[in-house]
């Protein structure tokens, strides 16, 4: 582009000052200066700070640390001004280097702690996008490493460093492309690791820093096998950052990530309580069955507020969400469990966070570091595992310094056990009664919008049985005992008619069963064993031990283990029948079957040459009908198939598609031909149809049917009784006759069709005598023979 100009815009004026094009105020020109100059400066000068740094306690604001330009700015603009205990502990020993364990509440800015030393750490080494990944920053669920990645975005918006959110559910090709171009990967286990075995682009060599984000939880036995395989492939002279709520303090865990005089932080572990002071913590004892009244209830009292609900499954979110969304409680609802599409889980995520009046209701996904703004209550509907657990669930709440409630749901069961192992752990918990006039039960429409829809139903089922499995399944048998539920109530409370058939615990109660006649027939049979078989049984007891983890670990997804599914603390469970061994290995062996999906369906057919979706019709003789609108029938068609030619040969295509033409034109005449077939028949049809329609209307007079007459009084019986009268009673009584036969009144033909009218004295005297004339006349014609009668006709005609 040129300016019209350009003596105005060059013109250099005694002040060395330039114009601006159409301005009259001339503007100084700034000496350049080098950036990587004054970024050298400001490097040296951290470098000598960083030995210097302050006590935590005199730290009162983020100016107190020795941190780059660009770092207080993204600070500043994000108002993060003062910083919580956490930090002030954590963010000087990770700005010299050390590796870090650091323990906080909920709620305390961890993330903040180890986010500021990864910014410093790579602007000091002047790290940049040619010089690859310089930290890997490890969340366990894919909300959390999604948190992480937004506040890094806030806080490093000023540095040249790029980021990237690598989790599964996302476009793997593209990140493929991208990942040697990253600098700080924000990532969850397994899609990191597939990209360290899948991506050649990808190359970790250089790795600077590791964070371990809700540590105790990525290095539990649900991830082990990955983690390990991930440590493997970094380089060990890096520094490993490591904070949870919850830190784990394993010799065996510490050692393999191969920690170097690490720095303990845990500035809330000498105080009275694990949780924040501004949580309120109750718990409620009711039965099982009565849970899903309870939750109702509570929803249609508390549509003001913003509220979390816990359970043990995602087939009982599914189904509650479901549920509770088609009987209208008046409240928005959500659902976030591990089966949902990535992409609709961030939606909820985001929704959740924007809204101030909602109900979510979620798995223990949703548990683990996501700081959603303003809670006021977390509920948790099904006993949380242990107290670490219930510590992370409750601290969704009462972030900040900020007031929240929280609300645990117990049987009669699991509240003794339960309470005592909260109060071992700090965790001060008072218990409250619900007051019974304010329990609403929705049992009656659940069980009618069950009946209306078998998915529904379906859906019913499968939360039953998923929710069984789940106690069946935990470790602490003195709280989560499967006998103690009772199934027909349970069911019934979900809307359920019947009781669904669990069938691992009908499989388990037939061995035992099997076991004790095994037993009882042993014992009546073989002589007492020796010493040396009680030896040998015992090391069989001692094998019976399984590893329950190990068996949640088979349920991970491939592409992200760990993510779909919240795996459970690494635990031992001590069986003590070989029954339930095998009860055990079934479910094992039941998860590790693959699902048999199309695509793996569709390369045996390819295999087998077999074409899929292919109709064959056959006639009677049992001949195949070709269809020839989807097959070609030219035999240069089969000669073109024939050949294993590489590509298209477009001469030879031309000709087969001339050659069909010829085939194409012939089955067009004819299906010209067929439809004028029809409409002829349809005319056909319509006549014939008006012809019947019109015979039927007719049909009373041109049938040779007589019509029925039988409804007509008989003249010849009236005639027969009025001639027994008198003339002179016949002529009074006239009128009378016509009504005192049996068949009631008689009607009596008119003597003539037309009468001019006379004066009354004419017509008297002709009514007098007509009447008289006509029935002597009849009377004499009923009495003669046919002979006489004919000879009196004839002699009337002659006169």
């Amino acid at each position: 582009m040129e300016f019209k100009n350009k003596k105005k815009v060059n013109k250099f004026n005694k002040n060395k000052k330039f114009k601006k094009p159409g301005s009259k105020k001339p503007f100084k020109v700034k000496p350049k200066v080098r950036q990587h100059i004054r970024e050298d400066d400001e490097i040296k000068q951290l470098q000598e700070e960083y030995g210097n740094i302050k006590n935590c306690r005199d730290i009162k604001t983020f100016d107190d640390f020795p941190l780059s330009r660009k770092t207080r700015k993204g600070l500043i603009d994000n108002k993060f001004k003062v910083p919580t205990e956490i930090q002030k502990q954590a963010i000087g020993p990770g700005l010299n280097g050390s590796d870090v364990l650091g323990a906080s509440k909920t709620g305390s800015g961890k993330t903040l702690a180890f986010l500021i030393p990864i910014l410093e750490n790579l602007f000091t080494k002047k790290w940049s996008r040619m010089d690859g990944v310089g930290a890997i920053i490890i969340s366990p669920t894919r909300e959390l490493a999604y948190q992480i990645f937004e506040t890094l975005k806030k806080v490093g918006a000023h540095h040249d460093f790029s980021s990237g959110l690598i989790i599964g559910g996302k476009n793997l090709k593209f990140e493929k492309s991208r990942m040697d171009q990253v600098n700080i990967i924000i990532c969850t286990p397994g899609r990191l690791l597939q990209h360290m075995d899948e991506n050649p682009l990808f190359n970790c060599d250089s790795t600077q820093v590791l964070v371990l984000d809700e540590a105790d939880r990525c290095l539990d036995l649900g991830f082990s096998q990955t983690m390990n395989a991930i440590i493997e492939n970094l380089p060990t002279d890096r520094q490993t950052l490591l904070f949870s709520a919850t830190q784990t303090k394993s010799i065996k865990d510490l050692a393999r990530l191969s920690l170097k005089s690490p720095v303990y932080i845990a500035p809330h572990e000498k105080s009275e309580t694990t949780t924040p002071t501004t949580l309120h913590q109750n718990y409620v004892v009711i039965n099982q069955e009565d849970k899903i009244m309870m939750l109702w209830s509570f929803i249609k009292t508390h549509q003001i507020h913003k509220s979390i609900v816990f359970m043990s499954s995602c087939k009982q979110v599914k189904f509650v969400y479901e549920m509770f969304s088609k009987l209208r409680p008046g409240v928005s609802l959500l659902a976030l469990y591990g089966t949902l599409h990535q992409d609709r889980r961030m939606a909820i995520y985001d929704e959740f966070c924007k809204r101030s009046k909602v109900v979510l209701f979620a798995t223990d996904i949703a548990s683990r570091g996501l700081d959603f703004p303003v809670i006021n209550w977390v509920i948790q509907l099904d006993c949380p595992e242990d107290a670490t657990a219930y510590i992370h669930r409750a601290g969704r709440t009462a972030r900040h310094d900020a007031a929240g409630e929280s609300l645990l749901v117990l049987t009669p069961h699991e509240e003794e056990p339960m309470i005592e192992e909260l109060k071992g752990n700090k965790i001060p918990i008072e218990k409250i009664s619900i007051d019974p006039k304010q329990l609403f039960s929705p049992r009656v429409k659940m069980e009618a919008y069950l009946a209306q829809s078998k998915d529904l139903k379906d859906t019913a089922q499968r939360a039953f049985i998923a929710y069984i499995k789940s106690v069946f399944l935990m470790k602490n048998k003195k709280v989560f005992d499967v006998e103690s539920i009772n199934f027909d109530e349970f069911a019934k409370s979900f809307g359920l008619v019947v009781t669904p058939r669990v069938r691992f615990l009908q499989r388990l109660k037939k061995r035992k069963e099997q076991q004790l006649k095994g037993i009882t027939a042993a014992d009546n049979e073989q002589p007492e064993s020796s010493d040396s078989e009680n030896v040998e049984d015992d090391e069989k007891q001692q094998m019976k031990s399984i590893n329950l983890s190990a068996l949640m670990a088979d349920e991970s997804d491939d592409d992200d283990a760990g993510l779909v599914r919240v795996k459970r603390k690494d635990h031992d469970i001590e069986i003590g029948s070989n029954d339930e061994m095998e009860v055990m290995e079934d479910l094992n062996q039941a998860r590790k079957q693959k699902l048999v999906t199309k695509a793996a369906v569709a390369k045996k057919l390819a295999k087998k040459k077999i074409v899929a979706n292919k109709k064959i019709q056959f006639d009677d003789d049992g001949n195949v009908v070709t269809n020839t609108a989807k097959e070609l029938q030219s035999e240069l068609a089969k000669e073109y198939h024939e050949e294993d030619e590489g590509g298209i040969n477009i001469e030879k295509a031309k000709q087969l598609l001339q050659e069909e033409d010829k085939f194409d034109k012939k089955r067009f005449k004819e299906l010209v031909k067929q439809k004028h077939r029809e409409t002829k028949k349809k005319r056909k049809q319509k006549k014939e149809d008006k012809k019947d329609s019109d015979e039927e209307e007719g049909d009373d007079f041109e049938s040779g049917s007589e019509p029925d007459l039988s409804w007509l009084p008989d003249y010849d019986k009236i005639n027969a009784k009025s001639s027994n009268k008198s003339d002179d009673s016949v002529s009074n009584n006239e009128s009378q006759s016509d009504y005192d036969s049996d068949e009631g009144p008689i009607h009596k033909l008119p003597t003539k069709l037309y009468e001019k009218k006379r004066p009354k004295d004419e017509e008297s005297e002709e009514e007098m005598e007509m009447p008289q004339t006509k029935k002597s006349k009849k009377n004499i014609a009923s009495k003669l023979n046919l002979n006489d009668a004919e000879a009196l006709a004839m002699s009337l005609l002659g006169s």
